[in-house]
């Protein structure tokens, strides 16, 4: 057996070990099932998200749409609309 310190807020520390023990839990148990589970799986067993709450994966897709975006109203390739209703008559007028 080896000992594993670790730095940590203590906020977070003191809030994770109050939800740990809702669940019959100590800290040090929580992390060894955190590690042994990685050491199984061969990768963190979580999905990892980005601050929005997206996966990077999908936050990527978004940040591409966006340029799209924004490079074709720049070029005028697409068309800006001011409202829902202006939008709305547009598709209907193009049917």
């Amino acid at each position: 057996m080896t000992t594993l310190n670790i730095r940590i807020d203590e906020r977070i520390k003191k809030d994770a070990s109050k939800m740990f023990a809702r669940m019959g839990l100590d800290m040090s148990s929580a992390v060894k099932l955190f590690l042994y589970q990685s050491v199984e799986e061969q990768r963190i067993p979580f999905e990892l998200r980005t601050v929005n709450g997206y996966t990077k994966e999908y936050e990527s897709e978004i940040l591409k749409e966006r340029d799209y975006i924004k490079s074709s109203l720049k070029n005028k390739t697409i068309k800006p609309y001011k409202t829902i209703r202006e939008l709305h008559t547009a598709i209907l007028n193009n049917k």
